[in-house]
């Protein structure tokens, strides 16, 4: 991969990850939530196992433990995290780009749950104020009125962190159990199985067909959200594992609120308020924190590569 291609797809996956939170707020109009996020899946668990089976030699996974690295990809990381992403997007009091804001903190949580499954994993002292930080981060984005939990979006926003801590939680456990299925099959098939178990939720809540408007908007927003962002997105994704580490790819997630906050600006009249602003703030901060001796590595390892070429 070319140098120019690899920043190139970098910030394509952060723009189409990032407006995807737009696209959820738009389409949330005409969709109840839990039935939006499973109909996503249907049209994306399709495209990805076609992607899977042309990719890999062995589509279908076997043995238990692939097994299970499906079934915690299709609880944790589709499932839950999508359910409890709409339903809170689908309060009005939270922009697109708040929710984008809570999300980014799924790589500090990630780093907490990697402590206490991953054996390997030590979060020290500067560590924990990182992750302390990052959650300090939600709290003043969230903005709660101690007098009126109810109000402000305040619980939609706690959902919302609940997706990023199913999300955090899903990808520590699924490295726990390294079955070795290729990351392009244990994606199409936890997408499939989270879009069954999303339609199981969404008629345990009420929702119903008949609530959906398929308005050319509507379409769109599925659209996009489906073939772009999941389909599109998993396909850039999976090509910069290889050239990325995962400080970079982390990355994604402090990129994508900005293109969050701009393309709802730009489609739906949403002005970012100062408290996101801050919670982004000390999100990011608290990710580098947690991160900092492998944000440190990298830049030695960019400082080096660039002193070779010169040479």
């Amino acid at each position: 991969m070319t140098r120019s291609r690899t920043p190139i797809l970098f910030v394509v996956l952060a723009a189409v990850w990032g407006s995807a939170f737009m696209a959820i707020k738009a389409g949330l109009v005409y969709f109840p939530p839990v039935l939006f996020a499973a109909v996503r899946y249907d049209v994306a668990g399709v495209v990805m196992l076609a992607y899977a089976a042309y990719a890999t030699d062995d589509v279908l996974p076997r043995g238990r433990a692939q097994w299970a690295e499906v079934a915690v990809g299709a609880v944790l990381l589709i499932a839950a995290y999508h359910a409890l992403l709409f339903v809170g997007e689908a309060d009005d009091a939270v922009t697109s780009a708040a929710a984008a804001v809570v999300v980014s903190l799924s790589p500090v949580l990630t780093t907490g749950f990697a402590r206490v499954f991953l054996p390997d994993e030590r979060l020290t002292a500067v560590g924990v104020v990182g992750l302390l930080l990052g959650l300090v981060g939600v709290a003043v984005l969230s903005d709660p009125d101690p007098a009126n939990l109810l109000a402000g979006g305040t619980v939609p926003k706690l959902l919302i962190l609940g997706a990023a801590a199913s999300f955090a939680l899903g990808s520590v456990l699924t490295r726990r159990i390294d079955s070795e299925l290729s990351i392009e099959s244990m994606e199409a098939w936890s997408m499939v199985g989270g879009a069954v178990l999303m339609h199981l939720v969404s008629v345990g809540l009420g929702e119903s067909v008949a609530a959906v408007r398929l308005t050319p908007r509507a379409v769109l927003a599925l659209a996009y959200l489906s073939l772009a962002a999941s389909a599109v997105g998993f396909l850039i994704y999976f090509e910069l594992l290889d050239s990325l580490g995962p400080i970079e790819i982390n990355l994604v997630s402090y990129v994508a609120p900005v293109f969050a906050a701009l393309s709802a600006w730009v489609f739906l009249r949403e002005v970012p308020d100062a408290a996101t602003a801050a919670g982004f703030a000390l999100i990011f901060a608290g990710f580098v924190l947690l991160k900092r001796r492998a944000i440190r590595r990298e830049l030695r390892s960019w400082a080096d590569r660039d002193a070779a070429r010169v040479d």
